[in-house]
C-alpha cells in the first residue's frame, strides 16, 4: 500500500513538472506587456514626463481601475472595471510582486484545475474580490488596480489542493534566511498578516488588504467545494519564494 501511494504521488509530481501552464504564463505576459506600454512604467514616450506623465497615470488608472464611488451607479463601463483592473498595475514593485506569486502558485493550481476552469476561476474570483473591496469602501474616490485579489484566490486554492507542498520563505526577522515550510503553515500565516494589515489600514486603498482576504477566502472555498471529494496532491516540489512583495 505504501509503495502504491508513493508511486501515485510520484506520478503526480512528474505530471506537475511536465505539464505546461499556458493560462498562467499568458496572464503574466499580458500583465507585463500592458504595464510596459502603459504610463505606469514610465517607458512610453507618448505619455510624456514629469507632471504630464503623472496626469496620464491618474487618467489611466481612473479609466481602467475600480473607482468605488462610481461602481454602484449602474454604469456599464464601471461594472467592467473589476475585470479590467486585474490587468493594470501601479508600479514596478506592484507588478513584479504579483507576477512572482502568480508564477509560483499558479502553475500547479492551473494543472490541477485545468486551463478553462482556471481561467474562469481567476477572473471570477478576482472580479468578486475587487467588488467586495469596493462595497466595503463605497465612499472611496481612489482608483484600485492590480491582480492581487485574483492571485490571492490562487493562493487560497493552492492551500486546499496542495497543503503539504514545501514553500521556500524569506523571513525578514530571520535576516531573509531561506527556510522551507509546508503550504499549510506559510499561507495561513500570510493570510493572518493581511487580516492584521486590513484592520490597521486607514480608509482608502493604499494596499487593498481586504481584497486579498476576500480573494483568499473565495479561492479556498471554491477549491473545497469543487475538489472536496477528489484526491488532493498532498506533497509537491513547489520552490515557492515568498518574501516582502505580497499580492
Amino acid at each position: 500500500m505504501i509503495r502504491t501511494w508513493s508511486e501515485t504521488v510520484g506520478r503526480a509530481r512528474r505530471s506537475v513538472r511536465r505539464s505546461p501552464a499556458p493560462v498562467t504564463y499568458g496572464l503574466i505576459a499580458l500583465c507585463c506587456l500592458l504595464f510596459l506600454i502603459g504610463p505606469a512604467a514610465g517607458l512610453n514616450p507618448a505619455y510624456g514626463s514629469g507632471d504630464t506623465l503623472l496626469t496620464a497615470q491618474r487618467a489611466y488608472f481612473h479609466r481602467w481601475g475600480v473607482l468605488p464611488t462610481e461602481l454602484f451607479e449602474g454604469s456599464p463601463r464601471a461594472a467592467l472595471t473589476p475585470a479590467t483592473a486585474l490587468f493594470v498595475h501601479g508600479s514596478w514593485v506592484h507588478l513584479l510582486g504579483n507576477m512572482l506569486f502568480l508564477y509560483v502558485f499558479g502553475v500547479m493550481t492551473e494543472e490541477r484545475m485545468g486551463h478553462v476552469q482556471f481561467t474562469l476561476f481567476y477572473v471570477g474570483c478576482g472580479y468578486l474580490a475587487l467588488l467586495g473591496y469596493a462595497a466595503a469602501n463605497a465612499d472611496s474616490e481612489q482608483s484600485l488596480v492590480g491582480a492581487s485579489g485574483a492571485i490571492s484566490a490562487v493562493l487560497g486554492a493552492f492551500l486546499y489542493l496542495f497543503p503539504g507542498a514545501r514553500v521556500t520563505s524569506l523571513l525578514p526577522f530571520l535576516f531573509f534566511l531561506p527556510l522551507r515550510f509546508p503550504a499549510w503553515v506559510v499561507l495561513p500565516f500570510w493570510a493572518a498578516l493581511q487580516w492584521l494589515a486590513a484592520g490597521q489600514a486607514a480608509g482608502g486603498p493604499g494596499v487593498a488588504y481586504l481584497a486579498h482576504l476576500v480573494g483568499f477566502g473565495l479561492g479556498f472555498g471554491y477549491a473545497w467545494v469543487r475538489f472536496g471529494r477528489g484526491t488532493k496532491v498532498r506533497s509537491a516540489p513547489a520552490p515557492a519564494p515568498e518574501g516582502e512583495n505580497q499580492p
